[in-house]
């Protein structure tokens, strides 16, 4: 069902193409530097960067640019509440310890939600060059060093010759590991954070498994994946839109297999 019309998505989807575009020379130009790290969990480690807040920062000035009645809701930065129906929803760097050690795979995420359901997705990679949008409900593309190609689950997967990549995030304890043995000896894939996401609408991976998504890990994603053909839920079978812990499938078939499988951890 198309929750928005279809001039809504195309003026939204074009903001975030040009953003996506504008973030990456945001990087390169001003913070591709060294950087200040701190942590912000005590008794763990949840680190965050300078360059996280000058993303964000970046991020929601263009959004009040353009749409200046949205709600905003950023990782770093909190909630700016208004009375409008559409709400962003801002991770600025997704996978920040990849951030931190160099490892390119790390992202910004942005999502658009219509009355608290996402309805648009941008996971850009600026280091990759590319990015992961949803046009509308039935369209998603990933533009790879200015190209440009519509993406599609792998939708003939199947549980005997699946691509499995999953990772835990230091969430799920051995002891629960041990509960899900047929998990373990299939996670024959690396998982990196909203790329594996990304990979699996572009039809690369055919599940994945994550654990403590936040709303800002996943919220983007959702659209994108659900616009691709994917499948996507916690691992109670709940509305991903919770956040938590997610999987999402190329298929129903293979979406039930994995979430009977998932049950003796998912209480």
């Amino acid at each position: 069902m198309q929750i928005l019309k279809s001039s809504d998505y195309k003026l939204y989807s074009k903001f975030i193409e040009n953003l996506a575009n504008k973030l990456t020379r945001f990087y390169y130009t001003k913070l591709n530097k060294p950087f200040k790290v701190s942590n912000k969990l005590r008794g763990g480690y949840d680190p965050v960067t300078t360059a996280d807040k000058a993303f964000e920062r970046f991020i929601r000035n263009e959004i009040r640019k353009k749409f200046p009645s949205h709600q905003i809701i950023g990782e770093e930065f909190g909630h700016k509440k208004s009375k409008s129906d559409y709400s962003w929803v801002i991770d600025p760097i997704d996978g920040t310890r990849s951030f931190v050690i160099g490892n390119p795979t790390w992202s910004n995420l942005i999502s658009l939600n219509y009355k608290g359901t996402p309805v648009l997705g941008l996971a850009n990679f600026p280091v990759l060059r590319k990015y992961y949008f949803n046009s509308s409900n039935n369209f998603a593309y990933v533009s790879d060093n200015g190209k440009k190609k519509k993406i599609i689950v792998n939708r003939k997967a199947t549980y005997s010759n699946m691509k499995l990549s999953a990772a835990f995030h230091g969430s799920l304890s051995l002891d629960k590991q041990k509960k899900i043995p047929q998990i373990l000896k299939r996670m024959q894939f690396p998982c990196a954070d909203a790329l594996s996401y990304s990979h699996f609408a572009e039809g690369k991976l055919d599940v994945v498994i994550q654990c403590g998504n936040k709303i800002w890990d996943i919220h983007a994603l959702i659209p994108i994946i659900k616009a691709a053909k994917g499948t996507v839920s916690t691992w109670k079978n709940d509305d991903a839109i919770k956040a938590g812990n997610i999987i999402c499938s190329a298929n129903m078939k293979l979406h039930k297999k994995m979430l009977k499988i998932l049950k003796p951890v998912s209480n």
